[in-house]
């Protein structure tokens, strides 16, 4: 494994879940000390412990994304201790399935408080480090959804083509700072979330196997390797781009 990342610090929104944990363990694997934040703290935890296990660091931290005072409080805890910031990856999101009268007003406003807004806080609030420092990376978690939108997922679709939006702009307004901003936007992912829905709808893997050309649908650890890349000097002209990583499958 090279070690792209040596010497610098990754900060992981949604590191707990299925792709977070694996964005954490590919950077951590390439040198980098990683901040694995999530609400939900025990699972940081258990994915620090796993990056330390192998040989790593990692550092789990648990606040609201949603409440932008504690993400401010975050980021002048992280870089007071003398840690940069040298990539962001805001990878937290949550689902809310339903067409548009399914949909409760809570769903919507959650939807885009987590999927949308919380961008917006992070940014504002990591930004300013990265001025500070000469430059950084940012990778935001988009979905194939937001470009091409599937049926039923409307509160889904419309923030993840928000995050869309939100990076090329976000790219084109902070390059001249040397802050590269992109984005990935997987299809359908294998994830411990994905495999619980599928048991709970009778459906099994293969179902979604068979739509995707490549064969199989995602791994997280694919997922993961992207935004690696995405991240290091390798992709130092890459600014303003949402790569799709789908297997070549076309939404129906």
């Amino acid at each position: 494994m090279i070690l792209r990342f040596m010497g610098k610090s990754v900060v992981v929104t949604g590191g707990a879940g299925g792709i977070g944990s694996a964005i954490c363990q590919r950077f951590a694997s390439e040198g980098a000390l990683v901040c694995v934040t999530d609400a939900d703290f025990a699972g940081a935890k258990t994915v620090a412990g796993n990056i330390h296990a192998a040989g790593g660091q990692a550092k789990a931290h648990a606040f609201d994304l949603t409440d932008p005072a504690e993400i401010q409080d975050f980021v002048r805890d992280w870089t007071s201790t003398g840690s940069k910031i040298d990539v962001l990856c805001n990878n937290a999101g949550l689902m809310r399935r339903g067409a548009l009268m399914e949909l409760s007003v809570e769903d919507w406003r959650q939807s885009f408080a987590v999927n949308v807004d919380a961008l917006f806080h992070m940014c504002q609030a990591v930004i300013p480090v990265m001025q500070d420092q000469g430059g950084g990376a940012i990778v935001n978690t988009a979905s194939q959804w937001g470009m091409y939108p599937a049926p039923g997922h409307i509160a889904y679709n419309t923030t993840k083509a928000a995050v869309v939006a939100f990076t090329q702009n976000l790219a084109r307004d902070y390059a001249p700072d040397n802050i590269r901003v992109n984005g990935v936007a997987p299809g359908e992912v294998r994830t411990p979330m994905l495999e619980s829905n599928l048991a709970r709808s009778g459906r099994c893997l293969e179902d979604l196997n068979v739509l995707v050309p490549f064969g199989r649908i995602g791994e997280p650890d694919e997922i993961a390797a992207l935004i690696a890349f995405l991240a290091s000097d390798e992709a130092k002209y890459l600014c303003g781009s949402v790569v799709e990583i789908t297997g070549a499958q076309a939404v129906t």
